[in-house]
């Protein structure tokens, strides 16, 4: 019978997804919090208690989430046995069996996500790249497109850095994106993307071709250690450039924070006090510190083993075409789709699901 032999293999993806999602060590895991959560001053560093409690969070959602398949699995083996009597079972049946392969293709998904931060949150960067106008609209449409995808997924997005154009678009937008596995989702999105059509801005409506570059960095917890030593940075403040209220715009609440051995600069802006936009920038700092000497870590390892491999940040991973035709192509992936405007508003699921799939096959 068809739909006992479908069962069957969707029982096995089952209890495949329960060792390979770590469904038992998860459970030990989210005990030892629950136990921790429970002690005497656990909420005297709010700090460390907030985090404790937000891994904990992450791992009921994804036991939970199993468990929800467990349960799917059996209500349809009651289906089967009641279809097997009466017929009219057979489309209660049917529905369960799909909604079963949908959690289970969720579950698969999710296992993908397995670096060190990829339950995290993410900081995103986008930077406009030669064009002027042209690529800070661009750079605007990116950072349109991200938050709407946030907001889909239910994803918190809070804005860290988003400088006004001269005119039009933005000149740099930097987003700090909290949700479960939004690191690891939005690891797709490091690189160069390039936007064909024609030019708003052109009074001759001529085709233009612009570039924008998108960095994706973990939002790193407090344990991770990172060489940054507070004499090495240089603190400025100044005026907000931005909209956010008449307190932000009237008072020195702007940071910029830059780091001298390696001239990296970062800039905050859209907190209220200055406090906040100093901690938030130096949340970024030390990200791109810890990025800055994985990769040199990666290059010399590579190195070591004679290998030679692309950098994929500055490399162009994504086409979207306006004109003369309607095309959004993953150049990595190949996932293609010629509806550009579902995509710019924030319909990047096939996007990144498709990179990832591409990624575990490599």
């Amino acid at each position: 019978m068809a739909d006992a032999k479908d069962l069957d293999e969707l029982a096995q993806r089952l209890e495949d997804a329960r060792g390979f999602l770590h469904i038992d060590a998860k459970r030990d895991e989210l005990a030892r919090l629950d136990e921790q959560s429970a002690a005497p001053g656990f909420w005297d560093d709010a700090a460390r208690a907030s985090a404790v409690a937000k891994q904990a969070s992450n791992l009921r959602d994804a036991i939970g989430e199993y468990e929800a398949a467990v349960q799917r699995l059996e209500d349809a083996r009651a289906a089967l046995e009641l279809s097997a009597e009466d017929g009219s079972f057979a489309d209660e049946l049917a529905v369960q069996l799909a909604a079963l392969a949908e959690d289970l293709d969720a579950l698969e998904v999710a296992s993908w996500f397995s670096g060190p931060f990829d339950a995290g949150d993410a900081i995103i960067t986008v930077n406009p790249g030669q064009g002027g106008l042209e690529a800070q609209d661009w750079t605007e449409m990116l950072y349109r497109m991200y938050t709407r995808y946030a907001d889909a997924k239910g994803w918190k997005e809070t804005d860290l850095d988003v400088v006004p154009g001269e005119g039009i678009g933005l000149d740099k937008a930097t987003i700090q994106v909290e949700g479960r596995n939004a690191y690891g989702m939005l690891r797709s999105e490091m690189g160069v993307h390039r936007l064909v059509r024609i030019s708003p801005t052109d009074a001759k409506a001529r085709r233009q071709t612009t570039f924008a570059s998108v960095e994706v960095l973990p939002v790193l917890p407090d344990d991770i250690e990172v060489d940054l030593n507070p004499a090495d940075v240089r603190v400025d403040v100044y005026r907000s450039s931005g909209p956010g209220g008449q307190c932000v715009n009237t008072t020195d609440s702007a940071v910029r924070l830059t780091h001298l051995p390696t001239g990296i600069v970062v800039t905050c802006q859209n907190e209220k006090s200055q406090l906040q936009n100093k901690e938030a920038a130096f949340r970024v700092l030390r990200a791109k510190l810890y990025e800055l000497e994985e990769r040199k870590r990666q290059e010399e390892l590579d190195e070591l083993r004679g290998e030679r491999m692309d950098n994929s940040f500055g490399s162009q991973i994504r086409n979207y075409v306006m004109y003369p035709y309607q095309l959004v192509k993953d150049l990595r992936s190949g996932v293609e789709t010629g509806n550009v405007d579902a995509v710019l508003d924030g319909g990047l699921d096939d996007m990144v699901l498709g990179y990832h799939k591409w990624l575990a096959s490599q």
